[in-house]
């Protein structure tokens, strides 16, 4: 699973790495400082591809933005936002067929920009009674940059007026997979992981006119080129951030 990671970098940078123009980056989304400890229903960044609304009111080509959600998935058909907090990740082996997920998977994909993420391991058996979790921080050996696969969505809150500049909530889910049992470094840790998609995969998953059996068979193998270190316990609280977070303990 992924329930806490990591998105410092600028958003100019973001915006290089992923070609997005400077004009289509959202100002909610630019104006969002970095955390070394995002958690659920957390403001994050997501890349998106979706058509251009023309002045006549049709659609033009699809355009790549950078904009900002809340993690934590709201379906359209939720009656309120709080099933978000259930549903932070979507499991690519039934993505396809899950309610919450397969009309996302269809047409609303997005990229979530990462350095890492973490993951915590029990304590060897025979510690002392109340020994915490340790927790890891999982990124790439060189420092580079991750992009999770994700699904966003749009929740109407029926209770706010048609010119409320808050009646749609745009949210986001992380789309994990199995860890492989043989890598040395996610497999002890942790069965599962985030699905992350190199630079060739992107345009596919973004683009809405690529339909949602195509979009699944992009959700392969897991590359390598991990690395992961013990940290503080500090990170264990949501409360906590700050660059001292990813330092080795």
């Amino acid at each position: 699973m992924c329930g806490r990671y990591a998105s410092f970098r600028a958003t100019q940078d973001l915006a290089d790495a992923f070609g997005v123009d400077p004009e289509d980056v959202a100002d909610d989304a630019a104006g969002l400082p970095p955390s070394w400890n995002l958690a659920p229903t957390d403001p994050v960044r997501i890349v998106v591809e979706r058509p251009e609304r023309l002045d006549d009111g049709t659609h033009g080509d699809p355009v790549r933005s950078l904009r900002l959600a809340r993690w934590g998935l709201v379906p359209g058909w939720a009656k309120d936002p709080s099933i978000g907090s259930r549903l932070i990740n979507a499991r690519m082996e039934t993505i396809a067929e899950r309610p919450a997920f397969r009309k996302a998977l269809a047409t609303r994909r997005c990229l979530v920009p990462a350095e890492g993420w973490f993951e915590w391991t029990d304590p060897p058996p025979g510690s002392p009674r109340g020994t915490r979790k340790t927790p890891h921080w999982i990124h790439r050996t060189d420092g580079g940059l991750l992009a999770f696969a994700g699904l966003y969505e749009f929740w109407r809150d029926p209770d706010l007026a048609d010119d409320d500049p808050h009646r749609w909530l745009v949210s986001m889910t992380i789309v994990t997979g199995g860890a492989p049992a043989d890598d040395p470094v996610i497999g002890p840790l942790h069965d599962r992981q985030p699905v992350l998609l190199t630079p060739d995969a992107w345009a596919a998953w973004l683009d809405p006119a690529v339909d949602a059996g195509s979009a699944a068979a992009l959700l392969g193998a897991a590359p390598r080129g991990l690395t992961a270190v013990v940290v503080s316990p500090a990170v264990s609280s949501v409360r906590n951030d700050g660059p001292e977070l990813i330092e080795p303990a």
